[in-house]
């Protein structure tokens, strides 16, 4: 598997990865987290004119897409009921998602943005247990709750390198 950053011929493969995450989602238990629309095309064509959206390659095809950024995020700035490993600088990945073809997809993501960076934050919706479960399978630490801008819960992950 290959990570490369997105480029905007690929936002149709994109939308319809995130459309077929959304089902998946709604059938295992987790139908509010993105609801029917997010994340929107505008969002992620701004991802990709930024330079923060990442596509994970299997023999040429995308598998995975996720959103992964070095620096502060202005929602990780208070966490409740818990606390960061650490305050020392850290890159963040939102939207992370893969097509199920190819098992450990979304790990491999995670593990290529967490060696550019040695400190990486994350977090998912309390419905999301299929996140959460890949989150503590990597070696990921529960660090508390954060709120999105829209007010949204979520439970915040932290992993760092030694």
């Amino acid at each position: 598997m290959e990570i490369r950053k997105t480029k905007l011929a690929d936002l149709d493969i994109l939308l319809n990865m995130y459309e077929n995450a959304r089902m998946f989602m709604t059938s295992h238990g987790n139908p509010t987290q993105w609801g029917n629309t997010y994340p929107p095309k505008a969002l992620l064509a701004q991802d990709i004119d930024n330079g923060n959206s990442y596509v994970c390659e299997e023999h040429g095809k995308i598998i995975a897409a996720f959103y992964y950024r070095m620096g502060r995020d202005d929602t990780y700035t208070k966490i409740y009921s818990g606390q960061w490993l650490d305050e020392s600088p850290y890159g963040v990945v939102h939207r992370i998602t893969s097509d199920g073809t190819i098992r450990g997809a979304a790990s491999f993501c995670l593990n290529w943005a967490l060696e550019q960076c040695s400190n990486l934050r994350i977090d998912t919706h309390r419905d999301n247990v299929v996140m959460q479960h890949m989150l503590d399978k990597n070696g990921f630490k529960y660090c508390g709750v954060i709120f999105l801008e829209d007010g949204s819960e979520r439970l915040a992950y932290q992993k760092k390198l030694q």
